[in-house]
């Protein structure tokens, strides 16, 4: 319906613009009149088929514009006006329930009004406002309960035309000539036109639309595109009866799904989203050389082959193990290998890992703490992804966006590696053969480098700070040491490190 302009006459200035309508399946007036039960009549306004209505409130202010959303249905039983002539108060309001995007009004007759006030009446009228008269013995709550069933009712036609849909199109998707067979389902259950946009030679199923329609159409698609700095989906109303949305597909450049409907259902957007995912699958260019050797890879792996087997079909050492978790939500692992150089991921209750390949080099990516391990031989991953996990708690403790595993070299370069690993197990003895010894040593370990934060290891371990205390206390106590000692700390961290 289009916004209404009030007369010189009326108090209100300039409509503004109405809000957005809450987010509910809508149903249309009609609907409602025709529940014979509720007693309901229209008695001013225009009788359009299309209002719709969202919502039902009930209030007697003389100005309910602030309590509105827009797309209501106000009940009301005039008590904010007892004197059934005041003509100036009923344009008023009539025109502020317009200015909020309201759909219709009811009015109550009795107990304050015995028929509808003239005024009133012509004031919706003037104003092209719906307005309905409320028998005596239908109660304001009865009205809204009709108006929820008959949004159940509609929701649950939604989701079964949905559900109806999205299983014609797969199975469209299975025939011998999959991309017209889709085209096809999708022009038929949403009553329009289909069409692949950008492709040769041109599919399309459904009535050609003109073409001033086709045009916009054409227009339309090339707004949409992959990636972040374009939108995946676009809509425009060329007419009244021709509503046209383009949808961009994933793994297909330059291709989009192309459609007009003569009018906008609700569901629409859910199906045609369905048709757009079976397009950018079918469309897709054939997996390249990286992809068919991972592929090479993972058969030879799971018919009994070794890493050392598969190597090469996955890319030169050196290799690099990272650690990663999201700072919020639960992240995308595979858009946080794609952005690292890889294809080889996987999630566990860790977190992610990605193996880089062919000495790629991580870097800090937004919305990720990563944690990467030395880069390695195939045959030492197992070594580098634990590696991985302590610089991922190292990195959250700090606060850190990306920690790399023995970034730089010290004095502990200078001791023999043998000789070193020796002197640390001996050292650390009594630890590793105590009851819960990987824990003590991991907590030891990550108290050490975090200067003996209690609240850092705490965050960094994913336990309480009593249990760290606790922990380093036992510690202390079986290695005989006082950890207030720097070169006690020092030795004890030297230790860790090589052992």
């Amino acid at each position: 319906m289009p916004e209404p302009t009030a007369p010189t006459t009326s108090p209100v200035d300039s409509p503004t613009p109405s809000p957005a309508a809450p987010p509910t399946p809508p149903i249309p007036l009609t609907a409602l009149l025709a529940r014979t039960d509720l007693g309901l009549r229209q008695v001013a306004g225009p009788v359009d088929a299309e209002t719709a209505v969202h919502w039902v409130h009930t209030s007697e202010m003389a100005d309910p514009y602030p309590y509105l959303l827009g797309g209501e249905l106000l009940l009301s039983a005039g008590v904010h006006c007892p004197d059934p002539t005041d003509a100036a108060h009923f344009d008023t309001y009539a025109a502020r329930i317009v200015q909020a995007g309201g759909a219709a009004l009811g009015i109550g007759i009795a107990p304050v009004h015995d028929r509808v006030p003239e005024p009133l009446i012509e004031a919706c009228d003037r104003y092209g406002l719906p307005l309905l008269e409320v028998a005596p013995k239908t109660p304001f709550t009865t009205v809204a309960r009709a108006v929820w069933q008959l949004m159940a009712q509609a929701r649950h036609a939604e989701l079964r035309r949905v559900a109806e849909a999205q299983q014609a199109l797969a199975a469209a998707a299975a025939r011998p000539d999959p991309v017209a067979s889709v085209l096809r389902q999708l022009a038929r259950r949403l009553g329009g036109y289909a069409v692949l946009l950008g492709a040769s030679p041109v599919r399309e199923a459904g009535r050609t639309p003109r073409e001033p329609v086709r045009a916009a159409l054409d227009h339309l698609a090339q707004v949409v595109g992959p990636g972040a700095s374009r939108p995946a989906s676009a809509t425009d109303t060329v007419s009244p009866g021709a509503h046209l949305a383009a949808y961009a597909l994933a793994g297909a450049p330059g291709l989009a799904l192309g459609v007009v409907t003569p009018a906008r259902e609700p569901g629409d957007h859910t199906i045609a989203g369905a048709a757009a995912v079976l397009l950018s699958l079918l469309t897709a260019e054939h997996q390249g050389a990286a992809e068919t050797r991972r592929s090479a890879a993972l058969v030879r792996l799971l018919l009994g082959a070794g890493p050392d087997d598969v190597t090469a079909l996955l890319g030169p050492a050196p290799w690099t193990v990272v650690r990663g978790r999201a700072t919020e939500g639960d992240g995308d692992p595979g858009a946080l290998a794609a952005a690292l150089g890889s294809a080889l991921f996987d999630k566990d209750r860790e977190g992610v890992r990605v193996v880089l390949t062919a000495g790629a080099e991580p870097t800090a990516q937004t919305g990720w703490t990563l944690g990467a391990g030395a880069a390695v031989e195939p045959a030492e991953l197992a070594t580098a992804e634990v590696q991985a996990l302590r610089a991922l708690g190292r990195a959250e403790a700090t606060r850190s966006p990306f920690v790399r595993h023995g970034a730089g070299a010290g004095l502990g370069e200078l001791v023999p590696p043998a000789e070193a690993s020796a002197y640390a197990r001996t050292l650390l003895a009594p630890l590793s053969q105590a009851p819960n010894g990987e824990a003590l040593t991991e907590t030891l370990r990550t108290w050490l480098s975090l200067h003996g934060s209690w609240d850092r290891t705490a965050t960094a371990q994913g336990v309480h700070r009593n249990t760290v205390r606790q922990r380093v206390a036992r510690c202390a106590v079986l290695l005989d040491a006082d950890l207030d000692d720097p070169d006690v700390r020092m030795e004890l961290w030297f230790a860790l490190r090589v052992g």
